[in-house]
């Protein structure tokens, strides 16, 4: 356990700030500012190391989290890497881009407000690559065996650096021209900066892991070449194809899928040119979703100048707390405020579109 009457002491959770909405939508830099560890250390502190501890069934990867809050609390960031890493191959990127079901289904969460589990995975990692507790674990020798992983967004990601450790030679397949999937390419810029993706690359890399980009697998090579060159095939190529809605208006100009817009605001924010790029300058523009792709269209909208934004969404607004048909620890409906929230907008609820007028 880590600080025993951490959870007694220290009531509250305690999170980063955000930069000040006026500065940031000026840039594309991370939202939140940096955590002063001994906040940090605190809030790990809080964790009680339950005897069935459900925040393990809450996260899908099943993280060792009361492990790790007591090493961070320890401020052993050595070793609480190595028991993120044991679950996770990646957390630097769910920390910052999880929705923390961890957190929901926190016991502590009962009668307090939850551990801020999800802040404390993240600095974990940070602080680890900081002090090189991060390194490359190139195996020790080779199978014989070759393996092609077709995609390379984080599961591609994952399984092939699991399979480079193991000691076979992967090569992974990706039609963009750099590694990453939508963690590079639909993830904006505000939520998680290329360079964290980009650092964890260089590590793949420097494993024995090999990246084949700008290859369209079932255009450029078949499968039964890749079958022919290659032991073994993981198809880990995700769905870039979009959810359409069907109403009149539809095919109007100006209305674009948010896999459209959104890598090309990607590849506009680190400098790249961009034929004919979607922009909001100016512009009033409608959102129609109100999940965390909506939220990431409404801060990239805001960034581009538009002139006003307004996000439907075809639920009711849920409340501030749980409902009795969502009990602990389920992950609930309630009303979130996102980064891209706060910045501006309008945000409207029980709207079903009917038709595009224009």
């Amino acid at each position: 356990m880590a600080d025993p009457r951490g959870f007694l002491t220290t009531r509250e959770r305690e999170l980063p700030r955000r930069r000040p909405v006026p500065v940031r939508i000026k840039d594309w830099k991370e939202v939140y500012e940096e955590q002063d560890l001994t906040v940090l250390r605190r809030q790990a502190g809080r964790c009680m190391d339950c005897g069935i501890p459900f925040c393990h069934s809450g996260c899908p990867l099943g993280n060792l989290i009361p492990e790790w809050n007591d090493l961070a609390w320890k401020g052993d960031w050595g070793e609480a890497i190595e028991r993120l890493h044991a679950t996770n191959n990646f957390p630097e990127f769910t920390g910052r881009l999880c929705p923390a079901p961890c957190e929901t289904a926190c016991v502590l969460g009962i009668n307090q407000p939850a551990v801020t589990i999800k802040q404390v995975e993240v600095t974990t990692a940070e602080q680890a690559f900081a002090f090189g507790a991060v390194k490359p674990q190139p195996p020790e020798r080779l199978s014989g065996k070759t393996v092609a992983v077709v995609g390379s967004g984080p599961a591609g990601l994952a399984v092939a650096q699991q399979l480079t450790r193991a000691g076979h030679t992967v090569a992974v397949y990706e039609r963009a021209d750099k590694a990453g999937g939508l963690l590079r390419y639909g993830i904006p810029e505000f939520k998680m900066e290329k360079s964290v993706l980009d650092r964890r690359l260089e590590q793949m890399v420097a494993e024995g892991t090999r990246f084949r980009t700008g290859v369209d697998v079932g255009a450029d090579i078949t499968g039964e070449q890749l079958r022919k060159r290659y032991n073994a095939i993981v198809l880990t190529t995700g769905s870039t194809i979009p959810r359409d809605l069907p109403v009149p208006g539809r095919d109007l100009d100006g209305v674009v899928q948010a896999m459209t817009y959104l890598p090309q605001a990607n590849r506009a924010a680190l400098g790249e040119e961009v034929p004919d790029q979607i922009v909001a300058t100016g512009k009033d523009v409608i959102v129609i979703g109100g999940g965390d792709t909506g939220a990431d269209c409404i801060g990239t909208a805001l960034r581009q100048g538009a002139r006003s934004v307004t996000s439907l969404e075809i639920l009711p607004q849920p409340g501030m707390d749980r409902s009795p048909d969502q009990p602990w620890p389920t992950y609930p409906m309630i009303f979130r405020v996102a980064s891209a929230h706060e910045e501006g907008g309008e945000r409207l609820y029980a709207v079903s579109t009917s038709a595009i007028l224009g």
